[in-house]
């Protein structure tokens, strides 16, 4: 028992609970604004925050070396003298991916490596967390533990702080950067890369969406921080108001357009989550940083590519946010000739960019269906999906090169290789040149057969393409681009606006309208893909239409309304069967007994895309005024292969004896009822494909405005009475489903034909 004359007995600390955030970084403040705190107090402060046994702080040095500059808990006398190449052992693994490693049992993970200097033999799990600034890697700080556990997403969140502070410690203690994968930052670098949008493009690059560093990471004031915050949502809301109402085709957008935007952007919790992380001590803009990086990362496990393409509409908002608060650089007022790098892109904002005057775009975060690569598809603009990490490696002003072709992103490209490049594009040039010679021309093939050569658009801003192709009129007009750029329906006065406008533009020109294509992959923000399975199989397109009669009657009326009395021809998607079609026309001839001028002409036709169509041809050519065979959904529901697979892209061929028998059997049947047939898609606009489908006895062709005059090129040089035999055989040869492409290509040079 103690006397009174005893000392009190000392009282020990209260250690801070694990995951302690708010005493972690109140404590690291407290340092830093003292300015006696050293990297041994950091890591000190660490590892008691997070409840852990030691710590490592290692530098980049160099020859692409990490060394060891400040621990707790181990060895101190090993400072100095550890040092890992990176890529060596478990921290240089950090170092070369730029990715964190969370491991219960450390010492059996197969990059571990042993160093007994440093006396970790007694620790068991370990957390490390690469230190990054601008993308750069100047080090790693880890925290080991001796019982085996995994650390709590809170405790790896608080590490990922410490490290975005530590960035401006080690840049002033000599670290190195260290680009990912080791590379130096003046040395090339490839990124493979999925086509989006075909084309190739030279310039300088503008990296976007990397937030620069952040001068002031944590606050003692988080009342003036939330204020700031709010403050900055308001100025985000207010950008986007002009977005939506200066940016996209056709004018303003009506409300409810921008009140979808707002409901993705901020329905998620995520701006709850910064809320959070400035009330621990953050700064507002590093806490709109620290919740944008781990939405990213929850994102890219997930595979579902509705979720996916949300992202983007919250990383546009993040970027306003970060704008406003300083934390990021506005948009230039003009990006003329740039090649624009960013990681994940939303409809209106490529719309945006492309204003400024981009050359081309590569996004890390990208998929062919997205909505970004069907507008950048519409647009002409060169797109390519690329690997993750070219964001963080570019620098502004840099020379890039970007082939959508070949599959390439190249970052500071070496001369030869731009040199074969630059040879390419005037090859190329010269070749466009020699085209343009053809846009004038009818397309008359050597044998006398008319072909009908027309466009696929899908913005009002696009119909400058009729002239400079010379096409013969707009075999579709895709009404859901304009809704899907601006996140929304418009209403029947501003859909009506634009199709006039479309029909103004296209003076005499046939133009067929097709109604709202939505669903599977094309979603406006707000809606959900109701957890389908296959969505591409799904409740999409006319069958949204027929089940939500009101939106397809809205249309309709739009477009009669905008035809003021002028000839009006309207397709439908996704028919699977003429019960459907009959259904949606119908609809259609309700609605035109109600307005006034009625079209002097009125034709309703189909897009055929589902194989159940052919097996009711007899029926459905009773019914509709035209058909145009949809080959990119058709392909896919043929043969059970999904279009958005990059595996399955090269095995079905349309140039195959099933596409080409059931071609030859719809154009025998269409041409006995009368009914006009057209091939659209991806297929028409291939030489090869269109000379194929010519000698079949199609004799129109939709496809996008870029395909238009290298078709022509090659029909009005084609003899399809020379090819016909030559066709038969060849399929007769291929009769057990094989692609003819080959041997049918070699023919064709034979004869002279730039396929």
């Amino acid at each position: 028992m103690r006397s009174e004359t005893d000392p009190p007995p000392k009282r020990r600390k209260r250690k801070p609970k694990f995951g302690d955030t708010r005493h972690l970084f109140a404590s690291l403040r407290e340092h830093l604004a003292s300015g006696t705190a050293s990297l041994p107090d950091i890591a000190r402060l660490v590892a008691e925050g997070l409840g852990a046994n030691g710590s490592v702080i290692y530098v980049t040095r160099p020859g692409e070396i990490l060394e060891l500059v400040a621990t707790f808990g181990l060895n101190i006398n090993a400072v100095g003298r550890i040092r890992l190449r990176v890529g060596e052992g478990i921290i240089g693994m950090v170092a070369a991916s730029g990715d964190s490693l969370n491991l219960a049992d450390a010492q059996n993970h197969p990059r571990y490596v042993y160093r007994a200097e440093i006396g970790e033999e007694a620790m068991a799990s370990m957390l490390a967390m690469p230190v990054k600034r601008a993308g750069r890697t100047l080090g790693v700080i880890g925290v080991m533990s001796r019982e085996a556990r995994v650390y709590s997403p809170v405790e790896v969140e608080s590490l990922a702080t410490v490290a975005m502070l530590l960035a401006e410690i080690l840049s002033r203690a000599g670290a190195s950067d260290v680009g990912e994968e080791g590379f130096s930052e003046t040395l090339p670098r490839r990124y493979a890369g999925h086509v989006l949008s075909a084309g190739i493009t030279r310039g300088k690059v503008l990296p976007y969406g990397a937030a620069a560093p952040i001068a002031r990471l944590l606050t003692d004031d988080p009342a003036a921080e939330l204020k700031r915050l709010d403050d900055a949502v308001e100025s985000a809301n207010r950008n986007l108001d002009g977005l939506i109402s200066g940016a996209l085709p056709g004018g303003g957008a009506p409300r409810d357009v921008l009140e979808a935007y707002r409901m993705v952007t901020q329905s998620s919790g995520w701006l709850s989550q910064v809320r959070e992380a400035i009330n621990d001590g953050l700064t507002a803009e590093t806490a709109v940083d620290k919740v944008a990086r781990n939405l990213r990362e929850r994102m890219r496990r997930i595979a579902d590519p509705y979720l996916r393409e949300r992202l983007a509409d919250i990383e546009d908002m993040i970027g306003r946010l970060m704008v406003a608060l300083g934390g990021m650089a506005p948009k230039p007022a003009r990006a003329d000739g740039y090649i624009l790098l960013v990681r994940r892109l939303g409809p209106a904002d490529l719309l945006d960019w492309h204003a400024r005057g981009i050359a081309g775009v590569a996004i890390e975060e990208a998929s062919p269906s997205g909505h970004a690569a069907i507008l950048a598809r519409a647009l002409g603009l060169p797109a390519l999906a690329v690997d993750r990490g070219a964001v963080d490696a570019a620098q502004k002003d840099e020379p890039a090169l970007l082939d959508a072709e070949g599959g390439t992103f190249i970052l500071r490209p070496e001369p030869e290789v731009i040199q074969v490049y630059d040879r390419a594009l005037e090859t190329r040039s010269v070749r466009a040149a020699a085209l343009a010679a053809y846009r004038d021309r009818p397309a008359i093939t050597r044998d006398g057969t008319e072909m009908q050569l027309m466009l696929n658009v899908g913005l009002a801003m696009e119909l400058d393409q009729l002239e400079r192709t010379g096409a013969d009129g707009i075999g579709l007009y895709r009404t859901e681009i304009t809704a899907l750029a601006a996140g929304g329906i418009p209403d029947v006065a501003g859909q009506a606006a634009e199709y006039g406008r479309v029909l103004d533009r296209a003076g005499q020109k046939r133009v067929q309208f097709r109604t709202l294509d939505l669903g599977a992959d094309k979603l406006l923000p707000g809606e959900s893909g109701n957890g389908e399975e296959n969505p591409a199989m799904g409740w999409r397109s006319l069958r949204v239409g027929l089940d939500r009669p009101a939106i397809l009657r809205r249309q309709l009326r739009a477009l009669l309304l905008g035809a003021q009395g002028r000839p009006l021809s309207i397709m439908f998607p996704m028919v699977a069967t003429v019960e459907e079609f009959r259904a949606a026309r119908d609809l259609l001839e309700a609605e035109a007994a109600r307005i006034r001028p009625a079209p002097e002409i009125l034709e309703a036709g189909t897009m055929l895309e589902v194989p159940a169509l052919l097996f009711q041809l007899p029926g459905l050519l009773a019914e509709a005024d035209f058909i145009s065979v949809g080959t990119n959904d058709l392909m896919q529901f043929l043969f059970a292969a999904d279009r958005g697979t990059p595996e399955l892209s090269d095995r079905y061929d349309t140039l195959s004896s099933p596409v080409l028998e059931l071609l030859e059997r719809l154009v025998t049947c269409c041409q006995e009822a009368g009914v006009p047939l057209s091939v659209c898609g991806e297929a028409a606009g291939r030489p090869l494909d269109a000379v194929a489908f010519a000698a079949l006895g199609v004799t129109s062709l939709s496809m996008s405005g870029n395909a238009i005059l290298p078709v022509k090129s090659v029909l009005v040089e084609a003899d399809l009475n020379a090819l016909r035999p030559v066709l038969r055989e060849l399929r007769r040869a291929g009769a057990a489903g094989g692609s003819i492409r080959e041997p049918l290509a070699a023919w064709a040079r034979e004869h002279g034909l730039a396929i």
